[in-house]
This record gives structure tokens, C-alpha cells and sequence, in this order.
């Protein structure tokens, strides 16, 4: 059995190593040594999750995936959920999660009958925390929408601060002939905010040829 541990952040300015004391700690009281740690920086409103499914894939049946709360596992819709739940479920890994008391008990040894209680009422216990969860993230979505209609209806709404040292180095990329896939994969900057400065670059060039 091995356990590794899964850490989750959901943007690229968190932290996603913070929990790993914690897990440590939880791991040490109870003679369990961490094999392996599995960090990134991604939504868990999203499946698109790579470093989630390196763990799956490099686990074997009765290893543990080890998480500091439901949620950095799962912030899903119910049908992503259930698709997820699946694939852990398939490869009959144990999910032991430091907000979810009644997840401890899959750590021990137990017998056949006592290890089947756990894991039922364990299941039971991720899917209500887990859609607690995703109704968080859908009203702190729905606040955050409610904030900035009424911020535009007030005229106050400025939206985020555009990263323009950041935009130029990529404007820069794109002036160099470097193919969109490659700064994607240099930067991380979305298909969309690319359109808009390779659009942005044409605007300029267009516009400095009619000078």
C-alpha cells in the first residue's frame, strides 16, 4: 500500500504546497510514509486535471490518495463527479481526506465485513461533501457575477488589471514567428487571450504601415 498525497490550487498566484505539512503530520501519527506528491495549480470545477490522473494511473488496488479537503478533489458538477468517482472506484483506490473524519478509518487494517462499512459510509461522506463543494463554487460564481453587474450598472467596474509586461513578452513571441501551440505551452496563457493579442499585434502593424 502506498499512499500519495494530491495538492491542489486553483490558480497560478496559490500556493498549492500549503497543505503539505498537514498532510505530513497526518501521515506521521499514523506510521504512514507519503510515497509521493502530486501538485498543481488547476480548477476543481474542471476534469481537466493532469497531475490527478498521473496519481490514478500510477497507483495500484488499496493505495491511498491522500488530500487535505473534498474540495481540492473535487468542486465537480454531478455528472463529472460521478465520472471521476468511477475511475477511482476502478482502480479500488482508498480516498482519506483531513476534513473527512470517517475517511481515517480506511488507513487500518480491518476485517472483510468492517472494511466494506467504512468504505459505504466513506462513499456516502464524499458525495455529500462533494456537493457541498460544487455549491459553493457555483455561488461564489453566482456572488462574484451579481458584483460585477452591479459594479457595471454603477459604472465602477474597471474588470482585472491586464498583465502588460506579461502581453508584451507575448506579443513579442508572436512577432518572432513562434507558433501559438508554443507559447501556449511556454506560458500557459489561454486560446483567448492569444486571439486578442495577435489580434491587437495585427491592429499595430496595420496601423503602422499607414503611417
Amino acid at each position: 500500500m502506498f499512499v500519495r498525497a494530491y495538492l491542489r490550487a486553483s490558480t497560478k498566484d496559490q500556493d498549492a504546497s500549503r497543505a503539505k505539512t498537514a498532510l505530513e503530520e497526518f501521515a506521521k501519527e499514523r506510521s504512514l510514509r507519503i510515497a509521493a506528491y502530486y501538485m498543481e495549480n488547476e480548477s476543481g470545477a474542471s476534469l481537466k486535471r493532469p497531475e490527478l490522473f498521473r496519481l490514478l494511473e500510477d497507483s495500484q488496488p488499496g493505495d491511498i490518495l491522500l488530500t487535505e479537503q473534498v474540495d481540492r478533489l473535487s468542486r465537480l458538477n454531478a455528472e463529472d463527479w460521478e465520472r471521476l468517482k468511477e475511475e477511482i472506484h476502478k482502480r479500488r483506490i482508498k480516498v482519506v481526506a483531513l476534513d473527512l473524519p470517517t475517511s481515517w478509518m480506511m488507513v487500518k487494517s480491518e476485517d472483510n465485513f468492517s472494511a466494506r462499512m467504512f468504505e459505504a459510509i466513506n462513499s456516502m461522506m464524499l458525495d455529500m461533501l462533494s456537493a457541498i463543494a460544487r455549491k459553493d463554487y457555483e455561488d461564489r460564481k453566482r456572488r462574484q457575477a451579481q458584483g460585477i453587474e452591479k459594479a457595471k450598472r454603477e459604472g465602477k467596474y474597471r474588470g482585472r488589471p491586464e498583465d502588460t509586461e506579461r502581453n508584451e513578452a507575448i506579443m513579442d513571441m508572436l512577432r518572432s514567428g513562434q507558433t501559438w501551440s508554443n507559447i501556449i505551452k511556454a506560458t500557459s496563457v489561454s486560446k483567448g487571450t492569444l486571439s486578442k493579442l495577435s489580434k491587437r499585434l495585427k491592429e499595430e502593424q496595420g496601423a503602422a504601415e499607414g503611417v
